[in-house]
């Protein structure tokens, strides 16, 4: 047993600080949190915070010339990266991703290297997870429509010079697997991978981008084995007016006739989701991830947080691989979120009991399909961050500030001393300690530059595409 001695800690999303205390730690839970006499090292103990959504990308989209495009041509830099070992490139995002906090991370699994078979792939993400130490949600990406805009493909190409539309076709339009293929894909993922710390889900992609068929076959299966969904929903402007053309009596109301809408269900983003949508997803239990930075950083707008939690929506914390400086810092993160949506003057539109519960405990619910954890208390999971709150309180300036107070003013991945995660320690002072992350990551970018060098032709076709789908959605209507 570990017992660990704080002067602050903060137990819960609606409690104060509190301290100095002690926590005792046997095996992966939370023994005994009790009053400390005397006093105690100068750290902060608090629950790690929650990824809700993510897709484990193993280097920044602004590194391949990316950076400041809206998403409908953001995404197809993507390809700019080539295929390497899947291991390599999981450990290396999910170590980023706890050294910013983020003990729990949803990871939609949408970028495939493809070097071996899917579940073959799986199981190296899954050894990654266990080898970084953080607890992970697998949605296995499914689509079969749409792969370059939100309609059919050939006018894209036809706007493109004949060699640039034959480079994207060759990269981007191939035959989609059947949609009895793809559902017993996951069937055998989560059979290889499954456990309460890899949760396997179905990741539709978003409903722009999966038939009906391929939707109420998901719908159907996730009613049928308990398994959760992930998927995007209304990131963009551009997908809330393709979503009103398409579904004319309205999208969330075709998911909820399908079966879709359901506790079980995570929706990313919901930029644009108006308020009687959000009621209905509140009525049906449905979990947002609302992911402020990526939003900004791809020009896709601000979500409407304020009002998902007005009509009672479960809201979750996501960074999907953008955070603000591309750096996976989840404390930053949530402490822009909260002052971009906290509110005005003394109007208080979002407060930090809604953030920390979005960040601590709603999001383990939507990646590992469970209510426990997000609380500093007994018998719960032993995941904790602590902070060193005398670097954070630098200035020892005033002894009776309150801890929340800096936590929302200052604290960055850069106070972080210790993440514990299921009772064991996964990073201490900066450093990542169930793998070498520097040397990982240096042998990653030289992988990436290597297999790049052979991409002049992507590179090239893709200023030509980007110019057409520009042009394709010049004409839409803002949808609000």
């Amino acid at each position: 047993m570990r017992v660990i001695e704080v002067e602050h800690v903060l137990a819960a999303p609606d409690a104060s600080a509190s301290g100095p205390v002690a926590i005792a730690i046997g095996g992966d839970r939370i023994a005994k949190v009790a009053p400390h006499r005397g006093s105690a090292p100068s750290l902060l103990a608090m629950p790690v915070l929650c990824n809700a959504h993510d897709h484990a990308r193993a280097a920044r989209s602004s590194s391949v010339g990316a950076g400041g495009k809206p998403l409908e041509t953001w995404l197809h830099y993507l390809a700019m990266f080539p295929a390497v070992d899947p291991y390599l490139a999981a450990a290396v995002s999910l170590a980023r991703s706890a050294l910013g906090g983020a003990g729990v991370v949803m990871v939609h699994y949408t970028r495939v290297q493809g070097l071996t078979d899917y579940v073959t792939e799986a199981k190296a993400v899954a050894r990654a997870a266990r080898d970084v130490g953080v607890r992970v949600g697998f949605a296995v990406a499914l689509r079969d429509r749409n792969p370059l805009v939100y309609g059919p493909s050939e006018p894209i190409l036809n706007a493109m010079p004949s060699a640039a539309a034959e480079e994207i076709r060759k990269r981007f339009l191939r035959a989609p697997l059947p949609v009895a293929e793809q559902l017993a894909l996951v069937d055998a993922v989560a059979e290889a991978t499954d456990t309460p710390d890899f949760n396997v889900q179905y990741g539709p992609a978003a409903v722009q981008w999966c038939s009906d068929a391929l939707l109420r076959a998901i719908a159907e299966a996730s009613a049928r084995t308990g398994r959760r969904v992930h998927m995007h929903c209304l990131e963009t402007r551009y997908q809330r007016d393709w979503a009103d053309r398409e579904f004319p009596d309205g999208m969330m109301r075709y998911l909820d006739a399908i079966g879709l809408l359901s506790p079980r269900l995570t929706l990313a983003h919901c930029t644009y989701a108006r308020p009687d949508e959000l009621e209905l997803l509140a009525e049906r239990g449905v979990t947002i991830s609302v992911n402020t930075s990526s939003n900004l950083g791809i020009r896709s707008g601000i979500a409407p947080l304020a009002e998902m939690i007005r009509r009672g929506c479960r809201v979750a914390f996501g960074i999907d691989g953008l955070a603000l400086d591309e750096d996976d810092d989840a404390l930053r993160e949530m402490r822009l979120t909260h002052l971009l949506h906290g509110g005005r003057g003394f109007e208080v539109d979002v407060g930090r009991t809604d953030i920390l519960t979005s960040a601590w405990r709603n999001g383990r619910f939507s990646v590992l399909n469970s209510g426990d954890g997000g609380r500093v208390d007994t018998q719960e999971p032993a995941d904790l961050i602590l902070l060193d709150w005398a670097r954070v309180d630098d200035d020892r300036l005033k002894a009776d500030l309150d801890p929340r107070d800096l936590l929302f003013a200052r604290v960055t991945a850069d106070h972080i001393e210790e993440v514990i995660v299921g009772g064991k320690t996964i990073v201490r002072s900066g450093q990542v300690l169930g793998i070498d992350y520097p040397a990982m990551l240096q042998d990653l970018l030289a992988r990436f530059r290597a297999g790049m060098a052979a991409s002049a032709a992507l590179a090239a076709s893709l200023k030509d595409m980007d110019k057409a789908i520009a042009s394709h959605f010049a004409g839409d209507t803002p949808c609000c």
